[in-house]
């Protein structure tokens, strides 16, 4: 009864997603392209295939990059796979396009209204279903079990904040946990709390993140360009709104300011120290970090401005800004120190598994709930650091970037804590291929 409830809200809400979608495209065209689909309108074919169908879904950026090397062990494990894969966002479906082969097919996450479910399922006709990380929705899981189309949840993660979310709606979401076929966690942590919610874990099988490929030519050049720069250089890693500001703020005030008169001159030699490097979460936001760089008075170096060859030489009276789209390898690479973007305001922190990967080692704030198991783990191997605001995170930063030996020992321990937690990929593909 309480999810007829939950399905009619669910059909209201069309013409509003709808109008979010055509707002959002004014900054990111992507998200006007095959909207239909999101209701179970379209217009690909799809063939007879010999094999089997495999449907996966990575809903966003982070989750598309963490499937790229589990679709690389399923490919090898069944030769003949088909591959349907979903995204909720534009920069999942732009990444995910890298990972199509040809006859694999491509389309947005259904909206989870049943009638969108329904023909989703019979559209693509997948042999089994796999939602990566969080992805959870009720009529999904029901039109799956309707049609007895096994699903799982790998990768699985559930942070305490969720789980109570989750139990204030456990008339919804304790049937659509338990109408899962298996769910493969990240950790122990992750399994119990999902478990109390009646999921069926079938085991813990670690993190897919840490098997992800960087880009090596990407973090190869962001390294040279490093090792020609005249100072250290200090990141701000996928930075969400607030947190961009806090640092610019506290950036003006790292030093004394001079005679009044002398005002810009000393805040423009704030960054001779070290050079910023900010690098937004989200490609909507370029232009307003952009402007408000420019807005504190600091001169501004767009990444999309700079030579094909490398960053523009640094005067010293600048902050880079990071406007491009897919290079985070080049700009970990590029970066002696990162301070974790989500972290500074209560967001629960972005992925720092990358940066690891990238040998970069990491500051972070007090906010982690996303990634709670790897930031602890990174602060046991000593590979981050935590603070509990931006000033202090400052500072820290600083005095990492200006300590060569420390420095040394700090990329090191990011390295080894990438390598030792290696593995998920190969067992997780084992797992799927025994189900299916």
């Amino acid at each position: 009864m309480m999810r007829w409830l939950y399905s009619g809200l669910m059909r209201l809400a069309q013409p509003l997603l709808k109008r979010k979608l055509l707002r959002r495209s004014q900054q990111e065209p992507g998200y006007a392209k095959d909207i239909p689909e999101r209701f179970g309108h379209y217009a690909q074919a799809v063939p007879l295939h010999a094999g089997a169908t495999l449907w996966l879904h990575a809903v966003s950026l982070g989750e598309t990059r963490a499937s790229a090397a589990l679709l690389a062990a399923l490919r090898a494990q069944l030769p003949n796979l088909r591959l349907v894969l979903t995204h909720g966002t534009a920069t999942g479906r732009a990444e995910g396009q890298k990972l199509l082969q040809p006859g694999d097919l491509q389309a947005w996450q259904p909206w989870d209204t049943p009638a969108a479910v329904q023909q989703f399922l019979s559209h693509f006709k997948p042999d089994m279903g796999i939602l990566m990380e969080t992805e959870v929705w009720p009529n999904l899981v029901a039109g799956c079990q309707r049609l007895g189309v096994p699903l799982v949840l790998v990768n699985a993660r559930l942070s305490d904040k969720s789980l109570r979310q989750a139990q204030r709606l456990a008339w919804l979401a304790r049937s659509a946990f338990a109408g899962l076929t298996a769910v493969w966690a990240q950790t122990p942590a992750d399994a119990a709390r999902l478990q109390s919610l009646g999921a069926k874990v079938t085991g813990v099988l670690g993190n897919l993140k840490f098997d992800a490929q960087v880009n090596p030519t990407q973090l190869a050049a962001g390294r040279s360009w490093r090792n020609g720069s005249a100072r250290p250089v200090v990141m701000l890693a996928s930075s969400r709104a607030g947190e961009e500001l806090a640092l610019l703020e506290n950036l003006k005030h790292f030093r004394p300011l001079a005679l009044m008169d002398k005002a810009r001159t000393a805040i423009n030699n704030v960054v001779n120290e070290v050079q910023w490097l900010i690098v937004p979460r989200h490609p909507q936001r370029f232009e307003e970090v952009a402007e408000l760089i420019q807005a504190h008075g600091f001169e501004l170096q767009r990444r999309t401005a700079w030579p094909d060859a490398g960053p523009p030489p640094a005067s010293g009276h600048e902050i880079w800004l990071g406007d491009s789209l897919g290079e985070m390898a080049l700009y970990y690479g590029l970066a002696n120190v990162a301070l974790l973007g989500g972290s500074f305001a209560p967001l629960g922190g972005q992925n720092l598994i990358e940066a690891a990967a990238c040998g970069c080692p990491v500051v972070m704030g007090p906010s982690t709930f996303n990634f709670a198991e790897a930031a602890e783990q990174a602060l046991l191997a000593g590979a981050a650091s935590r603070v509990k605001d931006m000033a202090e995170a400052v500072q820290t930063a600083v005095h990492l970037a200006q300590s060569p030996t420390e420095l040394a020992r700090r990329v090191q321990a990011s390295s080894d804590f990438f390598e030792a937690n290696q593995g998920a990929v190969q067992r997780t593909a084992s797992a799927i291929k025994a189900l299916l």
